[in-house]
């Protein structure tokens, strides 16, 4: 069966993706089952997609109720549950806000600079469009996201030319040096995930939102991996005790379904017709994400979520601890976490042991073996998975 599955996806589909050929069936919470019914600890949540696991039954039966009366009309019209989570999504932010929604992480980046351009353009005599981001960085895979995102090696000849007015920097403190009088905003992740799971300091983070609101330069914080949820608050700037002016969401908020959302202090930027999406928000999506939400603020206010992380983040430093000879860092925030491998070559190898083991895990950059579990995963589940890690580890070490 997985031969006939690779063969279709080879002749069909484009090559985009280095692709392992497993063929999940089933999924509950944290385990996932194959075409053979093997079983898989599930450490990457769909790439921190999945953040009430798989097969929630709340989020089913919402998405099943909705469909059976409205799946989409169109942005032209009202949409309830669309009006309804971009309250909630205020309110849990704590900001005073109002929300787009788009269909995923790029395109919720791409909003956000197109608000950056238009707030360089009427509000200073002199345009303004320069967006400043990080070396590492990573915002998405359109033409601009990609010129947005801090790595070179993204940056191929094959998609050129660019969009002018991005430029990279290493740390925090560069920007203040790199900011002229083209500068509309910095777009920052705090915790950088593809970038090898890094966040930053504090106090440095604070201090550049408080130069840049001094300024008037917009904060754009890109929360597509780090929001709802993934680092214990509800946004990772309200961690870090800071208020961007944009902050852009994607991946955890639908649970699984195809949602973005661009949430902005600059509530009567746009007007109509500056920007749009055909399904952005629509019944189907935004249904789902309500329930997703009211899930995870119970694990929230309940402590459940706060005990788990604890107990992730404890079992994670055994791993570490236990294995120096192929690890030198314990990295990240909440349930992102990441453990830095002593080469590229063992980061690899530990992955498709692992996976060998009944264990998912993914990489990031900086050699990271990079763990995203579901917000909701089981504790027998974390015990498994580390089971398994460890497993994994030692066969490694003693071949």
């Amino acid at each position: 069966m997985n031969e006939q599955l690779e063969q279709l996806d080879k002749e069909y589909v484009l090559h985009t993706y280095a692709r392992n050929y497993v063929n999940f069936k089933k999924g509950i919470n944290a385990t996932l089952f194959d075409d053979n019914d093997k079983d898989y600890i599930d450490f990457t949540s769909g790439i921190a997609v999945c953040s009430v696991g798989h097969g929630n039954k709340r989020v089913a039966d919402k998405i099943y109720e909705q469909i059976l009366n409205i799946t989409h009309i169109s942005n032209l019209y009202a949409i309830e549950p669309q009006a309804k989570l971009a309250k909630k999504l205020k309110e849990l932010s704590g900001y005073d806000i109002r929300t787009f929604f788009s269909n995923s992480g790029a395109e919720a980046n791409e909003c956000a600079i197109k608000i950056a351009r238009k707030y360089g353009e009427t509000n200073f005599e002199k345009k303004r469009y320069k967006v400043i981001t990080l070396t590492h960085s990573f915002h998405g895979r359109t033409i601009t996201t990609v010129k947005a995102t801090g790595q070179s090696s993204m940056h191929t000849p094959n998609f050129a030319p660019y969009p002018e007015g991005f430029s990279y920097y290493n740390y925090i403190n560069d920007i203040y040096n790199a900011i002229d009088d083209e500068t509309a905003a910095v777009m920052i992740e705090l915790v950088q995930g593809e970038g090898g799971v890094q966040p930053f300091d504090k106090k440095e983070i604070q201090e550049l939102a408080k130069f840049l609101k001094e300024n008037k330069i917009l904060l754009i914080i890109d929360e597509v991996q780090t929001g709802v949820y993934r680092t214990g608050e509800f946004l990772a700037s309200n961690l870090y005790e800071i208020q961007p002016d944009i902050v852009t969401l994607a991946k955890g908020l639908g649970g699984g379904v195809p949602i973005g959302a661009i949430m902005t202090t600059h509530k009567d930027i746009f007007n109509p017709g500056d920007h749009g999406s055909t399904f952005g928000g629509n019944y189907l999506v935004t249904t789902a994400a309500l329930e997703v939400l009211d899930i995870l603020e119970e694990l929230k206010d309940s402590g459940a979520l706060d005990e788990t992380i604890i107990y992730f983040n404890k079992k994670l430093n055994e791993i570490y601890e236990n294995n120096k000879e192929l690890f030198t860092n314990n990295v990240g925030l909440g349930l992102m976490r990441g453990l830095r491998v002593k080469d590229a070559d063992t980061l690899a190898l530990i992955i498709k042991t692992a996976f060998e083991e009944g264990l998912l895990v993914l990489k990031a950059g900086k050699n990271t073996l990079r763990l995203l579990p579901a917000l909701s995963i089981s504790k027998n589940e974390m015990d498994e998975g580390f089971k398994r890690l460890e497993s994994a580890l030692n066969k490694i070490k003693n071949s």
